[in-house]
């Protein structure tokens, strides 16, 4: 894939375009360009903290680099002297997650948010004439209103008045300095701050059919540089939400808790609509820099891209049940009755000029490259030559069989590949090609083997047996239908063993005390195993909302023995039992609790699921687990190639036309969590685990996938890097961080100082 060129352009034809047309702004195009992008390596390291740089942002001119860090300093660093200019002490008690410079106020004003849930303001101004180890500044302003950890902070161009915080107590709020520079802390009496922009304390989504109930821990949240009024935000579920600020309520106080707003698009890929999974949340959300586009990232998934409207085809939009539907037998899908077969469409809609029939050969080959490298199981190359075909040139009319071959073939790879989602992805193919031939064996096939692996059988036996009467003597087909069969019939018999042993006596929800393995279930057989395939019994049982926990001690043996002293020994229980939910405490009007099924069944019937805008683009090698503050960002003013940082400390940069991955670099011993991209110059900064922070310039000689063609792995392992991050992602949460014998272990050997066994927040930072 090295020969295929990127949709950029030639780099000296932009070039020599400045003298032909002077009003074209070149510059946009030449900043980020593919051939500066692949010479990316490292430059120079800032050195200053003495903590994880978890915070780092341009000025609007890049000639101030603004960072914070777990030392909770703010650090200013000159862009073109490469050094540091002041460090700030600042007076937070916990890890600053988010820093910005407030515009239009000269970059004297920047603002922080921690995890001590204040959000400070400082004037650089007082500075001024001081070295860099004179730092004490009193903040400007301090607001201490949030409850929980900040996250994020917002800023808008052109507005140096207003600054917004997100914060996983579950409110968006607008800080305005000329309305007052401090709050009282969160919980006192005196709390009346009417500074709460979105209240969303009720306003986590389970799935989409699902009516929101639990608190939407904000994690991060965007305004839109084209079009301020529009606001972006991401946490604690699985749907990012796109906010008009002119039609938001007036700001409220956090004493009247109030039902989430509505808003103007949810945004959601649609194979992650529906799964029921509370680990399943975003850690950023972005704006492109013209506005019309919004980036996702979510922990224990890929990054996606989705369109902002839906006018005029631009989106694309679906509501609850859509994604059964796509994977129905049924001949109409969503209203679409499939096309008709591609041998009988007429030839006369193939490309006939000379310049589209060059594009058509370009395709072709690409093809027979992804169909080549499927036989040869070379996924990686055989997945970018398709995305190539479908993406970088399938906006174009290149043919429906040309373009049906394209999504089968790529069905088929993904299907081999088995990454996290890949099924999925592989039935949006499968469903793309029977619209254009409906009576496609090749469509069904695949699309038997998808649902298959989502251990969908039924579903599968119904393609299964389709492709078979459409190639009665494919001895493929045949075994798989067989397989398919075996299946059903060991479900179908093991749901007869379960019946016939009895049900098991049910306890009642609000008291039952969960076990360890309840929280922590994860079959050792299944460890390994895709995470397209069956849910695991942790993942479908209804105990995934908020949990407490409590901890037991007791003194054990003799009163009288000798113990030493202001130790606490001898055995630590630990209980682990669901949160009161406030629904299912209002008692109904005769006294009595309601029925907690029945409420629940009410409530889905009143709710009318909103509509969701759906994915047009994937970008997959890295891993995003480890940390809550992993960024993707898009790189350049014109915004064509998407980056983001990694947990096996690289990151990464793809096209964003087609998902193809252009480089990949070394940029943390442990975990790159930052990705910020220079106004206007060809430079990215980079932070994450370590204390320092990475400039990265095209200063290497030769253009690669990875650093020079030397740093980090040779081009010909990327693909094994990649499936080592896809292994990652397999794991969730609770196996990466403790395995049950090692959490049982740690109770088990740790002896507790007396008055220092405190409650552990198993959040991610």
């Amino acid at each position: 894939m090295e020969a295929v060129p990127f949709h950029d352009g030639n780099i000296h034809d932009l070039i020599e375009s400045r003298y032909l047309d002077v009003r074209q702004d070149v510059n946009h195009s030449l900043q980020m360009h593919s051939s500066l992008v692949r010479r990316l390596s490292p430059e120079t390291e800032l050195e200053g903290h003495q903590g994880c740089v978890n915070s780092i942002a341009w000025n609007s001119s890049g000639s101030l680099l603004i960072s914070g860090s777990d030392d909770t300093r703010i650090n200013i660093w000159s862009y073109s002297r490469q050094k540091l200019l002041h460090s700030i002490e600042t007076g937070h008690c916990a890890n600053i997650f988010c820093t910005k410079f407030i515009p239009e106020t000269s970059d004297e004003l920047v603002v922080s948010g921690a995890g001590d849930a204040e959000v400070r303001l400082f004037n650089l101004s007082q500075l001024s004439g001081r070295g860099p180890e004179d730092n004490a500044v009193p903040p400007s302003a301090l607001y201490q209103c949030h409850s929980r950890r900040v996250k994020k902070l917002a800023v808008e161009v052109g507005n140096p008045n207003v600054v917004w915080s997100a914060s996983e107590d579950g409110t968006l709020r607008q800080h305005d300095f000329r309305e007052g520079t401090s709050c009282p802390p969160a919980g006192s009496a005196h709390q009346e701050c009417h500074n709460v922009l979105l209240d969303l304390r009720s306003g986590a989504k389970k799935s989409l059919a699902d009516p929101p109930k639990q608190t939407f821990a904000l994690k991060s949240c965007d305004i839109s540089s084209t079009r301020p009024h529009l606001l972006l935000v991401g946490g604690s579920d699985a749907f990012a939400r796109l906010y008009d600020r002119r039609m938001l309520p007036p700001l409220t106080s956090c004493r009247k808790r109030t039902s989430p707003p509505p808003c103007v698009n949810y945004f959601c890929p649609i194979h992650l609509s529906d799964r029921g999974r509370t680990s399943l949340h975003l850690t950023h959300v972005a704006f492109s820099p013209d506005g019309e586009e919004v980036l996702l990232s979510y922990s224990g998934e890929h990054v996606y891209l989705m369109n902002v409207n839906n006018a005029g085809g631009s989106a694309v939009q679906y509501s609850s049940g859509d994604a059964s539907k796509i994977m129905s037998f049924t001949p109409i899908l969503n209203g679409l009755e499939l096309q008709q077969p591609a041998s009988r469409v007429s030839t006369s809609r193939l490309p006939k000029r000379r310049k589209a029939t060059a594009m058509h050969e370009k395709c072709s080959k690409l093809t027979q490259i992804a169909q080549k490298s499927l036989e040869e199981e070379d996924f990686y190359h055989g997945i970018e030559a398709c995305n190539e075909v479908l993406d970088g040139y399938g906006r174009r009319d290149i043919g429906p069989i040309l373009r049906h071959d394209c999504f089968c073939t790529r069905a088929a790879l993904l299907l081999k590949r088995k990454w996290k989602n890949d099924a999925h992805m592989a039935i949006r193919d499968c469903y793309n090609a029977r619209k254009i031939d409906s009576s496609s064996f090749r469509a069904h096939y695949y699309m038997s083997e998808a649902l298959s692996q989502l251990g969908k059988h039924k579903e599968a036996l119904e393609f299964a047996m389709a492709a078979q009467s459409l190639d009665p003597s494919n001895p493929e087909v045949a075994a798989q239908l067989e397989s398919i069969k075996r299946e059903l019939a060991a479900a179908e018999s093991e749901k007869n063993g379960k019946a016939s042993d009895g049900a098991p006596r049910s306890e009642p929800r609000g008291g039952r005390v969960l076990s360890l393995s309840d929280i922590l279930y994860r079959s050792e057989d299944n460890s390994e195993a895709s995470q397209d395939g069956p849910r695991s019994e942790r993942e479908d049982s209804d105990y995934d909302e908020e949990l407490e926990l409590d901890f037991e001690t007791s003194i054990s043996g003799d009163e009288e023995q000798d113990i030493e002293p202001n130790i606490l020994h001898g055995s630590v229980n630990l209980r682990i039992h669901r949160r009161s939910n406030s629904s299912r405490e209002v008692e109904g009007a005769n006294g009595c609790c309601g029925s907690p099924l029945s409420s629940s069944q009410n409530e889905r019937l009143q709710y009318q699921p909103e509509a969701v805008i759906d994915m047009k683009q994937r970008f997959v090698g890295h891993c995003n687990v480890g940390t809550d503050i992993k960024q993707a960002s898009f790189l350049g003013q014109r915004g064509e190639y998407i980056a983001s940082g990694s947990d096996d400390g690289r990151w990464f940069i793809w096209e964003k036309l087609t998902g193809r991955l252009i480089k990949m670099l070394q940029g943390d011993e442990a975990v790159v969590n930052c990705v910020q991209c220079h106004p206007s110059d060809c430079v990215v900064a980079t932070s994450g685990i370590d204390n320092t922070i990475k400039l990265w310039t095209p200063s290497a000689s030769v253009p690669s996938i990875v650093a020079g063609g030397a740093a980090g792995p040779e081009t010909a392992n990327v693909s094994n890097v990649l499936a080592a991050n896809q292994r990652r992602l397999s794991h969730n949460r609770e196996t990466i961080l403790y395995s049950h014998s090692e959490i049982l272990e740690h109770f088990r050997m740790h002896e507790f100082a007396e008055g220092s066994l405190h409650p552990f927040e198993c959040a991610q930072s």
